[in-house]
């Protein structure tokens, strides 16, 4: 594996802090934020139950927020590098909150996912595009690529938090409740804003127009393999986020009486689900950490590729084998520390390419691939499990576009197209 070659400046790059204000709040942020956003895998049946739809009706509605997610964040990352990174945040919180409380108010599907675009827009105003842009420019050279792997590990661990979190509130309240308190949530974490303040990009990147970047950035081969390899990210881990929960409730065998994780209160396959996720998170956080310390030293695309091969293999393997108690916590284990462990190198190899200045809106573009296979990976989930009655077939497809994932980085061009010093 190749060696990144280390910028004349790293010396001095090195002094720089690692953890500013503007990195530990946006890491607050987008905690908060994807523990909402990965808690809603757990409110697949109680809907389903309380209104008697079909599973594809809550599953079609998680597809398009993760839709109105991919179309936004180009949208806010524009508008972030346009009026200020914090009118942006403030933008995305407020049509969060306010899709969370109208989703709670929803009693047809139809409603239901219609307000679920604004969900969708709030998360690309208070995700990883804005956030990961600000923290990038705030960054130094030589921390740049373990701030982002930091600020991207915080979203897992807002995972590890979302879904146990809804289960527990879901036995005391309502579901819709939940959604109320989660709406406030979202609005409480504006208080952290003032601090967030990030410097202005280089003098040589100012320079350039957005028009000009994203016409070399679309002209050029290596960031189409980029948005294409994206695209079996998000089918995979928004499948998993919206159906895992009830695909373990329902396939896993019984938890054992006087086990471990009986003895821990996991006593119902219900629990293993909600546990299954944070679990994926808790790992995240690790293996989203070790990809950021790596993208410093290797090439890119070589560890994207190995990672989208690993999770081709434990995806296969587990669906494979008897799915178990055991099982469904080694498949969490494992998925989890390759889960968003693409974020931090996609993001870095897209301002290492093209620079920070527009870093939120190239990325936001590559992440619309991303949301796109989100899409379709929630929405096949349900629509294939109301015609078959599992989710087999869903789950092969996202063994073969992983696969797909594992071969076009391989010819990603990892130096920089025309003008401009690369970043590190």
């Amino acid at each position: 594996m190749l060696r990144l070659p280390v910028p004349e400046s790293s010396a001095m790059s090195t002094r720089a802090p690692l953890f500013t204000p503007v990195l530990i709040v946006g890491c607050f942020i987008i905690m908060v934020s994807f523990a909402v956003r990965a808690s809603f895998g757990v409110f697949q049946i109680p809907i389903a139950e309380e209104f008697g739809w079909a599973r594809a009706e809550f599953s079609l509605a998680i597809a398009i927020q993760n839709l109105a997610w991919g179309i936004g964040q180009p949208l806010f990352g524009a508008f972030a590098e346009r009026l200020g990174d914090r009118v942006a945040i403030i933008l995305g919180a407020l049509l969060y909150a306010v899709g969370l409380v109208m989703s709670g108010l929803s009693v047809d599907p139809f409603s239901m996912q219609a307000w679920e675009v604004l969900v969708g827009f709030g998360i690309a105003g208070t995700g990883f595009g804005v956030i990961l842009a600000v923290v990038g420019r705030a960054s130094s050279d030589a921390n740049r690529s373990m701030s982002l792997a930091i600020a991207t590990a915080a979203g897992s661990a807002g995972q590890v938090i979302g879904a146990p979190v809804a289960e527990a509130l879901l036995s005391v309240m309502s579901w819709q409740s939940v959604f109320f308190v989660f709406a406030a949530a979202i609005l409480a974490m504006l208080i952290t804003l003032p601090l967030m303040r990030a410097p202005i990009a280089p003098k040589a990147e100012i320079e350039e127009s957005m028009g000009k970047i994203l016409n070399r950035a679309f002209r050029d081969p290596s960031f189409s393999l980029i948005f294409i390899g994206f695209f079996s990210c998000g089918y995979q881990l928004a499948f998993i986020t919206a159906h895992f929960p009830a695909f373990v409730t329902e396939m896993c065998g019984p938890i054992a009486a006087g086990g471990v994780l009986h003895s821990m209160g996991v006593t119902t396959t219900s629990a293993l689900g909600a546990l299954s996720i944070a679990l994926i998170g808790l790992f995240n956080i690790i293996g989203t950490l070790t990809a950021g310390w790596l993208g410093a030293r290797f090439t890119r695309k070589y560890l994207l590729a190995a990672i989208y091969t690993a999770r081709t293999i434990t995806a296969a393997a587990f669906i494979l084998m008897p799915i178990t108690p055991a099982s469904v916590l080694v498949f969490s284990a494992v998925m989890g520390s390759l889960w968003l462990a693409t974020v931090p190198l996609t993001s870095g190899l897209v301002a290492h390419l093209y620079g920070v200045r527009y870093m939120g809106t190239l990325y936001g573009v590559v992440f619309l691939s991303h949301q796109i296979g989100g899409f379709l990976g929630v929405w096949l989930g349900g629509r294939l499990y109301d015609m078959s009655g599992d989710y087999t077939f869903v789950w092969w497809i996202g063994v073969g576009v992983g696969a797909l994932s594992a071969v076009v980085h391989l010819p990603i061009r990892e130096n920089r197209p025309e003008a401009l010093p690369a970043v590190a």
